[in-house]
């Protein structure tokens, strides 16, 4: 994987932890899961952070409902 690539893995929020673990692995079907697992790694921080704002939401509705 050349250095642009490389640079496409920090950009996506890769931590240098992740770059050299995914470095080590020297199948493309090996790369291909791995990224496929940091995809749905993200994905739940995202639908965590959904949930959350949801729930404050519903808090500054109440509070301006009862205000």
């Amino acid at each position: 994987m050349g250095h642009e690539s490389w640079k496409s893995l920090v950009d996506v929020g890769c931590s240098a932890e992740c770059i050299e673990q995914y470095k080590r692995l020297t199948d493309d079907e090996q790369r291909f899961l791995y990224l496929r697992q940091y995809r749905r790694c993200l994905l739940n921080k995202i639908h965590d952070k959904q949930q959350q704002l949801d729930r404050l939401d519903y808090l500054l509705h109440q509070l301006k409902k009862g205000g």
